[in-house]
């Protein structure tokens, strides 16, 4: 195998292990929360509200597993819905109150947690982990 294939399967073995602590790390905040459903409240307050289909188009979800998360928060009372200005017969998605409560406690617990991981960590190595999971990011 080579250096490019071993290194290849480095990170292939560690996105899914932290894949894995993130689904975790999601239950944690909310017993019905799961990492999709947090993923969306997030996302839809990132964004100052959006449609069903922005998220779905976002994430590469169908609009139907969309609809049931989207449900399932509303049911939850972390999202609610709004008529669209801009058209009448569509709806825009918002965190209620306690859905931006939720947001806050986990983004500081986040901030806690990935603080503490990277206690030993050069700022210039830090620096350079953002950039490249950006770069990863961003490429199609």
């Amino acid at each position: 195998m080579s250096a490019r294939e071993s290194s290849i399967d480095s990170i292939q073995r560690e996105l899914t292990a932290f894949a894995r602590r993130a689904r975790h790390k999601a239950s944690q905040l909310h017993p019905d929360l799961s990492l999709v459903t947090y993923s969306i409240l997030d996302l839809v307050n990132e964004r100052g509200g959006c449609r069903a289909a922005d998220v779905a188009a976002y994430f590469m979800l169908d609009k139907s597993t969309v609809s049931r998360q989207v449900g399932a928060l509303e049911r939850l009372g972390l999202l609610g819905r709004e008529a669209d200005p801009d058209d009448q017969r569509g709806q825009i998605l918002h965190p209620t109150a306690a859905g931006l409560t939720l947001l806050r406690e986990a983004n500081e617990q986040r901030r806690l947690s990935f603080a503490e991981r990277f206690t030993g960590w050069a700022d210039a190595d830090l620096e350079r982990f953002a950039e490249y999971l950006t770069r990863y990011g961003t490429e199609d």
